[in-house]
């Protein structure tokens, strides 16, 4: 065995990756990837039914996580390369800590999507009413989430392999740390600081899926100037709080704006497109169906125990596909094996007035009986709606913290989506149109 200092140097290994290059993992990560829980983010699409309309959109949120587990190291040895005399002087870090905290990083970021249902996001709207959030009666608010999935599959799952894994001599990293870390839940110290690296303002998540995304939708809408975010990454400390959070220098602002107009564009061209999130309706109605008549109700099983845990990972987007060509998927499973999905028949504009979403409630009413369902951005899961990403910059040698847009009138100009769509049925999208003619079809 070879050792750096007093820690552990493990045998490195490589896979190619279409947006990297290559990804550099260890024999003990590679033990990880190979356990089922995370082989079976091989048979979970990340972007669901979205070949339907981009048919290059196959790639699996297996990638994914290899891809955070990597950018997130790269923020990581930039940010501390740039700061480590902050880290040391004011959050106590020493060398041995700083290299214990990445490997800390790689392995959560590596685990951060390990809980996502069949077909990613267009699942969440299945998983089960999580007690301790107060509801208020929003739609979709109040469920557990995928994080929470992902928080308790590491807790019940990866215990062999992380605590007691004979690498982790001398890291003492375990699957209650990563759990907790996941979940960002209270007392994870100046390990707080590094949350914002899988979810903050400007993270790996998204870094990785807006590039990743982007190149096997075969779009442009995705591309940033990664090279550029990575060396203008700095900590500050917000201003409200004093909290560090991680942030961006002056000089990477137009890279920071185009992240954003990535991730607005991507929104817009891709995750809002309207034939895709008629798919992820049609799935998720199926998968409600198909997990009626397998446990009795309709969403999955809480994450609250190794049992329910166990059920939750025998679900794949395979095993869905598998019931699907059985006909066991109802009438929405069988719209889905023929491609003939509910069809939008009235939208806004992306941003509509006033006087346009008026004009959407009159089409709910012509279109009344005919209505399978409405769509908008709040029923997405993925939102534009974000905190804004820190700025410091230089004001007569004078350094302050900013929003970006405060000082970015492209981003202060991107309004909220607000857009409205009503869905019919393929074979009534004729005499929707007649009704909304004000003629009797």
């Amino acid at each position: 065995m070879l050792y750096r200092g007093d820690l552990l140097v493990l045998k490195i290994y490589e896979i190619r990756d279409p947006i990297y290059g290559f990804i550099e993992m260890d024999s003990w990560e590679r033990d990880i990837i190979d356990h089922p829980a995370f082989q079976r983010l091989r048979r979970i699409k990340q972007l669901a039914w979205t070949d339907m309309v981009y048919p290059g959109a196959v790639h699996t949120r297996f990638e994914h996580s290899l891809g955070v587990m990597h950018l997130a190291t790269k923020m990581y040895e930039s940010i501390v390369k740039k700061k480590r005399d902050y880290l040391v002087k004011y959050l106590g870090f020493n060398d041995n800590g700083l290299e214990i905290d990445k490997k800390f990083i790689r392995l959560a970021c590596l685990l951060h999507d390990i809980g996502h249902s069949p077909f990613s996001h267009a699942g969440e709207e299945l998983m089960d009413i999580n007690p301790d959030i107060v509801n208020f009666g929003v739609e979709n608010e109040g469920r557990y989430k995928h994080e929470d999935y992902s928080a308790a599959i590491v807790k019940y799952k990866f215990k062999k392999v992380i605590d007691e894994h004979p690498h982790n001599e001398n890291y003492h990293i375990t699957v209650e740390q990563i759990s907790d870390f996941l979940k960002g839940s209270i007392g994870l110290g100046r390990r707080l600081l590094w949350r914002n690296l899988v979810d903050g303002q400007i993270d790996a998540d998204r870094a990785d899926y807006l590039l990743r995304d982007s190149y096997h939708t075969g779009t442009s809408y995705g591309n940033y100037d990664l090279k550029r975010l990575l060396v203008t990454l700095t900590i500050l400390e917000e201003p409200e709080t004093q909290t560090p959070v991680i942030a961006v220098e002056e000089g990477g602002v137009h890279a920071a704006e185009a992240l954003i107009i990535a991730r607005y564009l991507m929104f817009t061209q891709v995750y809002f497109h309207h034939t895709r999130r008629a798919y992820d309706y049609h799935i998720a109605e199926t998968m409600k169906g198909l997990l009626f008549q397998e446990t009795g109700r309709s969403t999955f099983l809480p994450p609250t125990s190794p049992k329910n845990i166990d059920n939750y990972l025998e679900w794949d987007d395979w095993k869905v596909c598998g019931l699907l060509s059985q006909g066991e998927g109802g009438r929405n499973g069988d719209l889905l094996k023929e491609r003939k999905h509910h069809r939008c028949i009235f939208c806004t504009p992306e941003v509509p007035t006033e006087d346009e979403l008026k004009q959407s409630n009159a089409a709910l009413g012509k279109l009344s009986e005919l209505i399978r369902f409405v769509d908008s951005p709040e029923k997405s899961w993925y939102s534009i709606g974000e905190k804004d990403i820190l700025i410091e910059r230089d004001v007569s040698g004078i350094k302050e913290v900013v929003p970006l847009s405060s000082i970015s009138s492209v981003v202060r100009g991107l309004l909220p989506i607000r857009q409205r769509r009503i869905y019919v049925a393929k074979e009534d999208r004729d005499s929707a149109k007649l009704k909304l003619k004000g003629k009797e079809g």
